[in-house]
């Protein structure tokens, strides 16, 4: 069974990463994804929404109908879809290249931390990364 990583580990992952793809991203500002991406903006990361079914800029960003077609390098791939959803995401990331692969709070899927862990990935499942940078970075 999977084990998220360290505090430590958490805290180096967040402060090294500068591009993260919020796969599940919604348009919808009430929604969690674009709350969350918003908060991502704020602390500087540069965020690539990853969502088929948007078509106009989202928080200023081109969206992406998937992270293949993202063609700068990807830190973390921050999932805002259900768990069942998670394995190929989690084979997208480690085409992709990306460092990381983080499941939003309340996502859990041990197949896919399985997929991209033995890829390399760090990976973070059940977690949410704007509290995990608030309390590891001292900044929401």
């Amino acid at each position: 069974m999977h084990q998220n990583p360290d505090h430590d580990e958490i805290r180096s992952l967040l402060k090294n990463a500068k591009n993260i793809a919020v796969v599940g991203l919604s348009d919808k500002p009430d929604r969690t994804s674009h709350m969350i991406a918003r908060a991502l903006q704020e602390a500087g990361y540069r965020i690539f929404p990853v969502n088929p079914v948007l078509k106009e800029p989202v928080l200023g960003e081109k969206p992406y109908a998937a992270l293949a077609e993202i063609e700068e390098p990807i830190d973390i791939v921050d999932v805002f879809r259900r768990s069942e959803y998670c394995v190929p995401i989690a084979k997208d990331a480690v085409a992709a290249g990306a460092k990381a692969l983080w499941l939003q709070q309340g996502i859990v899927n041990e197949e896919a931390a399985a997929i991209a862990g033995d890829a390399g990935l760090t990976v973070v499942m059940d977690r949410c990364i704007k509290v995990d940078h608030a309390i590891l970075l001292g900044r929401s």
